[in-house]
């Protein structure tokens, strides 16, 4: 089973993607709804699978992974993101540390399971 931080600045998004880690028997060990949040709770709670927003206010997705995977290079990171098609955003994100596999919103639930399971390596 899988400890997940789910990181999103939209508490719905939030809400959404908890309900389909939880559903997949993994457990959501925190969440956060900036950057900020993400790089204090990864250091608190050690997760093993992070889902990571791209576009947030203040410390964004990308600059959020660089600094949590300096601290824990094992943390697989699943970049979440609303912009279809974004190279040049997810290039830097893989670049920070980022899994090549992202989710898109708007979430299909057994898309979310499969990427995640990936990430994972189930």
């Amino acid at each position: 089973m899988a400890r997940v931080v789910v990181v999103d600045d939209s508490t719905f998004m939030r809400e959404v993607l908890k309900d389909i880690i939880r559903s997949m028997g993994w457990e959501v060990v925190g969440e956060a709804a900036s950057g900020e949040e993400a790089i204090k709770i990864c250091k608190e709670l050690s997760p093993d699978l992070v889902t990571m927003d791209i576009i947030m206010p203040g410390i964004g997705g990308e600059e959020a992974t660089a600094k949590i995977k300096a601290e824990n290079p094992g943390l697989k990171v699943v970049m979440v993101t609303a912009v279809g098609g974004q190279e040049k955003i997810m290039e830097g994100a893989i670049t920070a540390g980022a899994e090549k596999e992202h989710i898109t919103k708007p979430f299909k639930k057994e898309l979310v399971k499969a990427v995640l399971e990936r990430a994972h390596g189930k």
